[in-house]
């Protein structure tokens, strides 16, 4: 199939499909007398792998950690186990965040009386953070650029 029949297939984007090939996610197909890439049924169910453990919150390195157990199936499923125990403590500690923004955002507005700016409740809280509940409410996700 070519590359078009793939992402279409997968519901991928040619772009994303050239940059797993690239970083090695996904084997090189191939190549036509044309130069054109013609992927196997495995590069589908490859690329199925890689994109479910990415709706799931994987990191890349954790992906490819994952596809290396999966080269080797004779290994025992520790080393994949440990992979997802992991990425399960990072989700359970982002939703503790995500709570905690929760908490305060609905505080923030629950206080505020409405009125003007210079008495909102909303941007008096954004701008001293000690007025806050809690101090560990940051979500690293949001602060990068």
């Amino acid at each position: 199939m070519t590359i078009g029949d793939l992402a279409r297939e997968t519901g991928c984007k040619v772009q994303t499909i050239r940059y797993y090939e690239q970083i090695g996610l996904i084997p090189e197909p191939d190549r036509s007398a044309g130069n054109h890439r013609l992927y196997e049924p495995a590069h589908r169910d490859r690329l199925a792998f890689v994109r479910h453990a990415r709706e799931l919150g994987f990191s890349l390195d954790a992906i490819r950690q994952l596809l290396g157990l999966v080269d080797h199936p004779t290994q025992p499923c520790e080393g994949a186990d440990a992979i997802a125990r992991a990425q399960l403590e990072q989700i359970e500690e982002r939703i503790a965040r995500l709570d905690s923004l929760k908490r305060e955002l609905r505080r923030m507005i629950e206080q505020c009386e409405g009125g003007n700016i210079a008495h909102c409740r909303v941007i008096e809280v954004l701008a001293d953070h000690s007025k806050c509940l809690d101090d560990d409410h940051a979500d690293p996700v949001a602060l990068q650029p």
